[in-house]
């Protein structure tokens, strides 16, 4: 009888011709284009979309010398080291500029937000005025030119506000706002179709027969995929097919930028995702060196790029969020800072083995010291939902780590600004 050689497995610490991360991570930023589609868009419409075309300044800000305090406007010239007194001969509010001339030894009540009246050039704060009648008293040090904000100090006409690929925040529309500008050039919303692969899968609402769950993936896909904004075609569950699963595929890539599938990519003999995207369009690869997310298959189909996830609910979230989400963002031209990490020390023993890269899922917590620590979710089966759930960052463990003692320093991905 022949020898039987085992095939390499996902339970394998290391594994030939598999990509580590950061191979991944840089494959797939190679092979993703940018979308060059645009369309203006209603200031009110646009939070969160992504600025095709930087927003320029129609004008200065603020448009004129203005108070920055409720107080006196006066003339440099008429201000003296010690006290000095001055006439005051009207009053300026926000909106209603004070119409007449200042003469020397003269001074206006001024409103913060006021225009400053052309002959003045300093604000003095009322809480250093003494008033009697008509007349003010000047006490305290004063500087020439204090408490004035000066035309276009914030923002000069014809200066790029915001520049191309900035994702639209509250702040900004109200930035916009004070321009007067009520429409901008965006980026045309990314297209995702996603669809689960699997018969054992059922949706919400069908009978549960014996060997049959629940399709959590589509719920946290479609979840995830809004958050950033994105167009999504939820193209439900497909059978372990050919036929239906290249139908589908087909159909997706016809009416997207991006197609999402999970499940299907791994070595089963139901495992058709892999087959059916080497016949439709191209591989570039589909085995990661981590845990979990092994299997993750990447290509294009058509002109649509693909991203084949895992069947388990956690895989599918941990290699959206280091592989997918990213390549989004890319598509859309978005300008993206790198994912904020932190060196914690850890209450937990985590076993590993060299090999893979792992995301463990942590809570982040204060100590009764005001310290941040770290412990784990507790079980981190791929298949443990709940751990995502729980959970406030990721544990990042890299291929050299041989495990983890209380007390060790470990790197730490908070989900804040991130999940």
């Amino acid at each position: 009888m022949a020898e039987f050689i085992p095939q390499p497995s996902c339970a394998d610490p290391q594994e030939q011709n598999n990509l580590s991360v950061e191979q991944a991570r840089a494959q797939i930023s190679q092979l993703i284009t940018p979308m060059n589609a645009w369309q203006k868009c209603a200031l009110r419409e646009a939070l969160g979309q992504i600025l095709h075309a930087p927003v320029i300044s129609p004008l200065q800000v603020p448009p004129h010398n203005n108070s920055a305090m409720d107080g006196y406007a006066v003339r440099s010239a008429d201000m003296q080291p010690d006290a000095f007194s001055l006439k005051q001969v009207g009053i300026a509010y926000a909106g209603q500029p004070y119409q007449g001339d200042i003469n020397a030894g003269e001074c206006v009540r001024i409103m913060t937000g006021a225009m400053m009246p052309p002959e003045c050039d300093t604000v003095i704060m009322q809480e250093h005025v003494e008033v009697k009648d008509n007349l003010i008293t000047v006490h305290g040090k004063q500087k020439a030119g204090q408490n004035v904000r000066m035309a276009g100090e914030d923002i000069q006409a014809g200066d790029a506000v915001l520049p191309a690929g900035h994702r639209i925040t509250p702040a900004d529309m109200g930035l916009i706002a004070s321009l007067g500008i009520g429409e901008v050039i965006v980026k045309r919303r990314l297209r995702v179709a996603f669809f689960s692969t699997g018969d054992e899968l059922r949706s919400i609402g069908e009978q549960l027969e014996p060997g049959q769950i629940y399709d959590s993936n589509r719920y946290t896909l479609y979840g995830m995929l809004k958050r950033l904004d994105v167009e999504v075609m939820d193209m439900g569950v497909v059978a372990d097919e050919k036929a239906a699963l290249k139908q589908a595929l087909q159909q997706a890539a016809a009416e997207a930028d991006v197609v999402i599938t999970s499940g299907g990519v791994s070595v089963g003999d139901a495992d058709y995702v892999k087959e059916m995207l080497a016949e439709l369009g191209q591989v570039n690869f589909w085995k990661i060196a981590m845990k979990p997310g092994r299997p993750l298959a990447f290509g294009k189909i058509g002109t649509a790029s693909f991203f084949g996830l895992p069947g388990n609910p956690v895989s599918v979230m941990v290699t959206f969020y280091q592989f997918v989400q990213p390549a989004l963002k890319q598509m859309t031209g978005e300008k993206t800072h790198p994912v904020p990490l932190m060196q914690v020390k850890t209450e937990s023993t985590i076993r590993k083995r060299p090999g893979r890269f792992e995301f463990q899922r942590g809570i982040l917590f204060e100590d009764e010291n005001g310290e941040l620590r770290v412990r784990t979710t507790g079980q981190q089966g791929s298949g443990i939902l709940r751990s995502m759930s729980v959970a406030n960052c990721f544990i990042l463990l890299d291929e050299t780590s041989d495990g983890i003692e209380p007390g060790m320093t470990v790197t730490v991905q908070p989900f804040a600004g991130f999940v």
